[in-house]
């Protein structure tokens, strides 16, 4: 009887595996920053997933995504450490047999866990980290980004920075792919000035004594910074004791937002950022989003919080669109491209290499009416195509 039994379970298999039926179980693998430095960003980055999957239905192991009973298994990078990151990928991979990878804060883990995970037709979907190769030459029709490409801001504060008619710029980065993206991005649209000095600082700095010296030595008439996380309110609050704000312009991506601006406080006022999510958006799901989660998390989100909030959804529809078919996870992909994302940034469109095509807005720091400062939305800066995607060979692009 036990043979018999066997038997028809290897049969009913066999079988299920041949006519293309629906898996049993979508398994999805989130790597996050859980600890260190960048513990601080993935806080945000957890909890936009979490409430993304609770308005999909979602909320423990068995419950259903895009029709599909789902289970979830986390890993840790303990910030950006690219061996924790593939050994943790390795697991959900090999041990765990997702289908989706999803997560992943830094550039550098990225594009070190890509190559494994495409190698297995696991999806990948990046709810933060968006290099400059996975945009171009090395594209593939299992990425999936619910964020941006590490460049658009970068771009867009290049222009702002056009439009101000600045002359002079000191560009500070930590040094890693994001940040060597971020400082190409700015110098691709700056034009009528020039960058001075880059200034590449290590991952996870805390100390920029020197390198404001530096600045104070070369008198530029603005500095461009990138430094999320506790970099970005390290940064912060030595910027507003050097006094260099009295004379220097401040441009700053992924430095002040509703992961840092509590910890930075009124040293953050007068700052401009370039975003791609403004908070001020009057749409229906923009205010719903910022209502439940401030309601179950006690804070403002951030745009941390939005993209991983996005990621869910996208795979319920794509799974959905697919008639719960996991065995090809490129088509689950590429339904999901076709399809864009409903976010409460908007209505948005894929490129074919599967980065965004949104809108990057002025952001401004000021003094809210509570007397605590603020981020509030000004006027959209641009919406254009990533400038990698070309790049993306024919036959990788969907």
């Amino acid at each position: 009887m036990l043979k018999y039994g066997l038997a028809a379970m290897a049969a009913a298999a066999a079988l299920a595996a041949a006519t293309g039926a629906p898996a049993q179980e979508l398994r999805i693998g989130f790597i996050n920053s859980d600890s260190g430095p960048g513990a601080l960003i993935g806080k945000h980055l957890r909890n936009g997933w979490t409430l993304g999957l609770e308005h999909q239905g979602w909320k423990q192991d068995g419950d259903k995504l895009g029709g599909v009973p789902t289970r979830i298994v986390y890993g840790d990078d303990q910030s950006a450490k690219v061996d924790i990151g593939l050994k943790e990928a390795d697991k959900m991979i090999k041990q765990d047999k997702v289908h989706v990878v999803a997560g992943i804060i830094w550039s550098n883990v990225i594009m070190a866990v890509s190559k494994p995970v495409f190698e297995s037709k696991v999806m990948l979907l990046s709810t933060n980290a968006g290099p400059s190769p996975l945009a171009g030459e090395m594209c593939n029709p299992l990425f999936v980004s619910s964020s941006f490409m590490n460049d658009g801001n970068a771009e867009a504060t290049g222009e702002m920075a056009t439009k101000d008619k600045i002359q002079t710029v000191v560009a500070m980065a930590p040094n890693y792919q994001a940040g060597k993206d971020n400082v190409a991005g700015f110098q691709r649209t700056f034009k009528g000035g020039k960058v001075v000095e880059t200034i590449l600082f290590k991952v996870n700095e805390s100390d920029y004594q020197a390198d404001l010296a530096k600045v104070r030595a070369l008198k530029p008439q603005a500095v461009f910074i990138f430094a999320p996380g506790a970099m970005g309110v390290a940064f912060m609050k030595q910027w507003a004791t050097s006094g260099l704000s009295k004379d220097v312009k401040l441009y700053s991506i992924y430095t002040i937002d509703g992961v840092t601006l509590p910890g930075i406080g009124e040293a953050a006022i007068g700052a401009t950022e370039a975003g791609h999510w403004n908070p001020n958006l009057d749409n229906p799901k923009n205010k719903a989003f910022i209502k439940d989660y401030m309601a179950k998390f006690g804070h403002m989100p951030s745009y941390f919080a939005v993209q991983s909030y996005d990621a869910p959804a996208l795979i319920a529809k794509g799974v959905q669109a697919t008639g719960g078919k996991l065995d090809d996870m490129a088509a689950v992909a590429k339904a999901i491209r076709k399809g864009g994302m409903d976010s409460p940034r908007g209505q948005i469109k894929y490129n074919v290499n599967g980065m965004l095509i949104q809108p990057y807005w002025r952001l401004n720091v000021i003094k809210g009416a509570d007397g605590r400062p603020e981020i509030k939305g000004a006027e959209q800066i641009m919406m254009r195509p990533d400038s990698f995607w070309e790049k993306c060979p024919a036959n990788m692009r969907i």
